[in-house]
């Protein structure tokens, strides 16, 4: 058991200590100038509801400075609310091409891939963005992730991304804030960790850029209409075509919308299960990830020893370390120190969570259930 809690706490303080080079180092990339040359890209923003902040997200997009933009909207309902957001930029930005396709037809089980199918008919150019609807982009987001596409053995582009409280106060505000800690402080550092030892195996809805004739190659987006993990499939099906998964190094905001302890709990299961249904050897290996509960664990099985008490205290400080560098760089540290008392909060759920993980494969996806089957593909729970 000594033996067992000293590996363990020594485990989880490599990892804390990676994590926070490899996020260090991401935050030391400068971006590339903007290419000579872009060619027109068409811009996919699928659209359900109107969320916190929509229209500045999309006020975001509609400001880049691209030549030969094209944005196409798209809903499912004729009285989806996030129509009048999007008339209302179509005013604001009269000479943007902006189209806006509204169709309710279901092509499996992805509602959101349904409406990337139904919108593709609007779609004039070659090459490709999809986002989701909450992301909101900075200056050059759009010849930043278009670039890479000019080789052609790119197969996508995706961008990491920072997750943004939608809340601030009450249970929505906590919620929300836990939802980001998991996605700043867990979600992204994995990523980046993977990344600083050249892996891509990854593929994020924030933003996916492709060339048309790469998403034909693999079937168009029908070959991903019953996938829980839409995103992670399409990188994963370009990648067996032979093309390479490029991480951009423009970072986008995404908003988190937790507004209950139920709907934390749901997002973050979620999120873990289509990570096990995409990756179940990875998924396994991922509770080293959750540094400081692992610690703990292995304190506890130490029985306290002395060498254990040192490394758990070298790993409450690299996650202390990881969460300032985490954060958005331009917050003020006195923010970043008022919600340091949420991280360990947030890594407990999340440990939890993961455990549960391996237990069903079942999850909820708005208001319906679903079981995860071992191709990824979700099957309604009836």
């Amino acid at each position: 058991m000594l033996a067992l809690g000293l590996l363990l706490s020594a485990a989880a303080l490599g990892y804390a200590l990676t994590a926070y080079l490899a996020v260090r180092r991401a935050r030391n990339i400068v971006l590339p100038p903007r290419p000579a040359a872009l060619r027109p890209v068409t811009v996919l923003k699928p659209l359900c509801g109107a969320e916190p902040g929509l229209a500045e997200a999309l006020r975001s997009l509609c400001a880049q400075d691209y030549p030969g933009m094209q944005i196409v909207f798209g809903v499912q309902d004729p009285a989806d609310p996030a129509l009048a957001v999007v008339r209302a930029l179509q005013q604001q930005y009269p000479a943007l091409e902006i189209a806006v396709v509204v169709d309710p037809s279901r092509h499996g089980f992805s509602a959101k891939v349904s409406n990337l199918i139904n919108m593709m008919r609007a779609a004039r150019h070659d090459w490709l963005v999809l986002a989701d609807s909450d992301v909101r982009v900075p200056p050059g987001y759009l010849s930043g992730v278009c670039a890479p596409l000019a080789d052609p053995t790119v197969g996508i582009v995706t961008c990491p991304y920072r997750g943004l409280p939608a809340h601030t106060h009450g249970v929505a505000g906590l919620c929300s804030r836990l939802g980001a800690l998991f996605v700043n402080d867990w979600f992204m550092p994995s990523v980046r960790v993977a990344a600083l030892f050249g892996s891509r195996d990854f593929a994020f809805g924030a933003t996916i850029a492709l060339r048309r004739e790469a998403l034909e190659g693999i079937g168009g987006f029908a070959a991903i209409a019953d996938q829980l993990a839409d995103d992670y499939r399409l990188g994963e099906l370009t990648r067996r075509q032979g093309l390479r998964t490029v991480l951009s190094e423009v970072v986008v905001d995404t908003g988190i919308d937790e507004r209950s302890v139920r709907q934390l709990v749901q997002h973050e299961t979620r999120w873990l299960r289509t990570i096990r249904a995409v990756r179940p050897g990875g998924y396994a290996a991922a509770g080293i990830t959750f540094s400081l509960p692992v610690a703990i664990l292995g304190w506890a099985l130490a029985a306290a020893a002395p060498a254990a008490s040192a490394l758990l205290i070298a790993t409450a400080g690299a996650r202390v370390m990881l969460h300032f560098a985490a954060g958005d760089p331009g917050q003020r540290p006195a923010g970043a120190w008022r919600r340091l008392w949420l991280a360990p909060l947030s890594d407990a759920l999340g440990f939890a969570l993961w455990c549960w993980g391996f237990a069903t494969r079942e999850v909820q996806w708005r208001q319906a259930r679903y079981r995860v089957a071992r191709d990824g593909s979700a099957h309604p729970i009836t």
